[in-house]
């Protein structure tokens, strides 16, 4: 038996067949339970294990529809209009579900309705019921008054007055019900007759597009696999021509037929519907898993879904052989460990370039700043230091550039030296910003060249001019 504790007192959430044979059910206190049976063990209730085993079913349920709901804390909705003939049926799909589940060792409870809280009612109190479209009150008027969704106290109210079923409720006049038990109950009632619905929210993102291959026989192989995610890549691909859209995210959804469900996801910088780069990009991403698929007794599914699609158009060729390249090493390594530089509307050299992930970049509205002509020399030093570090000077004049300096505790003599290069901060720092900065690129008596500046114009924004060393040139 499992319990919990509900309204100050321990009762019983879950038990057996040999309790319910007994006669203990559910809500019966602890107490009242033992007092019947002496020697009942009872465990505590545990709802995050409860959670994860229903999210896990819901996994496996994805294999019939993708609008898939919890509704803990022991039930699943699923929307299946318009796919119940692609299992023979409702009747057909309904048995295929309550048995496979049942094969995994659960006991299930199931009907289908028009709405989500006739289909509740019918699976808990009418199992296996199938009640055609818009008849859902003939199915539900002689359900118990517990089927309806309220507290149990209202249940008892209804006995108490003689309404046992949800008919009877449903015979007496709104205003009444509203105003013994209000306005809830009344929406309660008319969701569970059909004249009201709350939409389903399914739990995981429906796809724009998917396709899929369902297997006589589980396969096991990899090379079945991998010619099944060929086959769907290139099915998947065909539907989305239609629509003039690719991917920007795939979906492999694999369904074990033990239950289990494993997913890999692949995201693309450009919307792609080419099945051979869908491939391939599959490849990279299954053989840079950090476990392989454990195909287990099989999957008798296998589905390839675009979770996200855009409209294609065609760039230039360079541009879209770098895009499949970024999109390789990103299903290897990960998108998050690829980025690529943009330029920065800012005067500040160590923020003229800004880091952004090299997936779905895209153009940038501005443009890089040439800042040497052909045959120069490099200006500025390809990669900067992360900060500034202080550097002991000695020049001739205040403004002039450096004939020695001394940098990390080591004394360098200036051999050539060529600047500067003035660089204000924005003016919209105003007077507390950051003061000008006068670069130079020197070269010591050793043929090391360094990236130095001045932070401060002398005499007009300073009297003591500090300097800096900003950079290396390899």
């Amino acid at each position: 038996m499992v319990v919990d504790k509900v309204d100050n007192a321990l009762r019983l959430t879950a038990v057996d067949r040999a309790a319910s044979a007994v006669g203990l059910s559910v809500d019966m206190t602890l107490a009242d339970a033992r007092a019947r049976v002496p020697g009942l063990v009872a465990k505590p209730a545990d709802a995050e294990a409860d959670r994860a085993l229903l999210e896990r079913i819901a996994d496996w349920c994805d294999r019939y529809t993708p609008f898939v709901a919890c509704h803990p804390p022991r039930a699943l909705l699923l929307d299946i209009t318009g796919g119940a003939d692609l299992f023979g049926g409702e009747m057909a799909l309904l048995s295929e579900v309550r048995a496979r589940l049942a094969q995994q060792g659960f006991a299930v409870r199931g009907a289908i309705a028009g709405g989500t809280a006739a289909a509740r009612a019918l699976a808990r109190y009418a199992d296996g019921a199938i009640a055609p479209p818009g008849e859902d009150e003939a199915f539900v008027v002689a359900l118990p008054v517990e089927a309806l969704e309220t507290e149990p106290a209202t249940w008892s109210a209804f006995r108490r007055a003689g309404l046992k079923t949800v008919g009877q409720v449903a015979g007496r006049r709104r205003g009444e019900l509203a105003a013994r038990f209000g306005a809830d109950l009344v929406f309660a009632l008319d969701r569970i007759l059909g004249r009201a619905e709350t939409p389903l929210s399914p739990r995981l993102p429906v796809p724009s597009y998917r396709t899929e291959h369902r297997f006589a026989e589980p396969i096991l192989t990899e090379e079945l696999v991998l010619a099944t995610l060929r086959d769907l890549a290139s099915r998947l691909g065909k539907i989305m021509e239609t629509h003039g859209e690719g991917a920007r995210r795939l979906e492999a959804a694999f369904f074990r037929s033990d239950g289990a469900v494993r997913r890999i996801v692949v995201d693309m910088g450009a919307p792609t519907r080419t099945p051979a780069i869908v491939e391939r990009l599959l490849r990279e991403k299954l053989s840079a898993l950090t476990g392989p698929l454990d195909p287990g007794f099989g999957y008798d599914v296998i589905r390839l879904a675009a979770l996200k699609a855009e409209r294609v158009t065609q760039g230039p060729h360079a541009e879209r052989e770098v895009g499949v390249l970024v999109d390789r090493l990103a299903a290897r390594f990960g998108g998050a460990h690829l980025v690529t530089f943009r330029p920065n509307d800012t005067h500040r050299p160590e923020a003229a370039a800004v880091a952004v992930p090299a997936q779905g970049a895209g153009s940038s509205t501005l443009e890089w700043t040439r800042i040497r002509g052909d045959g120069e020399a490099p200006r500025r030093p390809l990669r900067m230091f992360a900060r500034p570090e202080p550097v002991e000077v000695i020049a001739e004049v205040p403004e002039g550039p450096p004939v020695q300096f001394r940098w990390r505790r080591a004394l360098h003599a200036v051999a050539f030296a060529e600047g500067p290069e003035r660089i204000a901060m924005e003016w919209w720092q105003g007077a507390d910003g950051e003061p000008t900065r006068d670069y130079f690129r020197v070269e010591d008596s050793e043929g090391r060249r360094f990236w130095l500046y001045r932070s401060g114009l002398y005499a007009r924004e300073t009297t003591t001019p500090q300097w800096f060393m900003h950079g290396v040139f390899a």
